[in-house]
């Protein structure tokens, strides 16, 4: 069992955490409250750049969502006339400095993420530690606005905008800040954001707004097909998804009719060859997340499904609102 296996099954399926981890919750816990009370009452001061930023984030480790909301949010802003540039950390890239990312860069140097975005959206992404910097190398490329995919708890950069993305089918998990449970933040966090949003099952509270992932069509890593997931219904095939939550990726498959045959790796994992190959001639689908990393060795069996965020009309208005009042608002810092 992996390492993260093991702590989803604490994280998840417990009730209550080992009490060997609990201290060490307790001491994450005012670490974090400590770097918020800094930047909320001015002992540290976060750095401010000349347009509006938008963070979209979590209060939970693992995936709920929120990278497929930045391409729909991208998306949205663009059409309403704007230039959005997106903020990421990179995590699993060997790179640390802050440096511009375009879809034919290496994922084990950038990261997986910024790939995937820079591939689906087509906007500037800049990848770096220091969000500051990475924000002003976009707006010297031209954007208008910035979008942080991920970031909630990194102060150091203002924002105007903050949405928060909650799995609603995982929820908060145990309830535990980590380690001993998969929270950053509590809940009571949500008070303090602009906008929550469910990805899947019911609101959690009075003004959250719903989110579905929806896919329907498989690509083919080698050419470029596109077939309908539909007629894969009633096949065995192989799935593959180093995510936060695979069996979401994995259920979503099996909801299409499709008898799945799951494979589930850690978060960000570097795959290798080894990983997608079965020793038959099942097809074999991965996340879009997975896809950028294999490429290079991807054979004629290897596809990914690339997921879109919806929204009901009415929630998908209501957080466009909320964006663009923010982005209306925006004061530009001091020269």
């Amino acid at each position: 069992m992996s390492v993260q296996s093991w702590f989803n099954r604490i994280w998840y399926d417990r009730a209550a955490p080992p009490w060997g981890l609990m201290p060490l919750s307790f001491v994450y816990g005012a670490a974090a409250a400590l770097r918020r009370v800094l930047y909320t009452h001015g002992m540290r001061r976060p750095s401010r750049v000349p347009c509006a930023v938008i963070v979209v984030g979590n209060l939970s480790v693992g995936g709920t969502g929120k990278t497929p909301l930045v391409c729909w949010l991208v998306e949205q802003l663009r059409e309403r006339g704007l230039t959005p540039g997106i903020v990421t950390r990179g995590y699993g890239g060997s790179s640390s400095n802050v440096r511009p990312v375009t879809a034919l860069d290496d994922p084990a140097v950038v990261g997986d993420e910024p790939v995937l975005l820079a591939r689906r959206t087509g906007a500037p992404v800049a990848v770096g530690r220091d969000r500051p910097a990475a924000a002003h190398l976009l707006i010297r490329a031209g954007c208008d606005v910035i979008v942080s995919d991920d970031g909630l708890q990194h102060y150091a950069l203002a924002r105007d905008c903050e949405i928060v993305v909650i799995d609603g089918d995982r929820r908060f998990g145990n309830g535990w800040l980590l380690p001993a449970g998969p929270l950053r933040e509590t809940p009571g966090r949500l008070k303090n954001v602009d906008a929550v949003v469910v990805n899947g099952g019911r609101p959690l509270l009075a003004g959250a707004l719903s989110m579905r992932l929806e896919a329907r069509n498989a690509v083919s890593l080698k050419d470029g097909t596109v077939q309908p997931l539909a007629a894969l219904a009633g096949k065995s095939i192989h799935a593959v998804a180093g995510i936060g939550h695979p069996e979401r990726f994995f259920n979503m498959l099996r909801s299409r009719g499709i008898e799945v045959i799951g494979r589930g790796l850690a978060d960000h994992a570097r795959l290798t060859p080894a990983d997608i190959e079965f020793g038959d001639d099942k097809r074999v689908l991965m996340t879009e997340k997975d896809a950028v990393k294999c490429r290079p060795f991807a054979g004629p069996r290897h596809w990914y499904v690339p997921v879109t965020a919806s929204f009901d009309g009415a929630d998908a208005a209501a957080l466009l609102d909320t964006v663009m009042k923010k982005i209306t608002r925006h004061e530009p810092p001091p020269p």
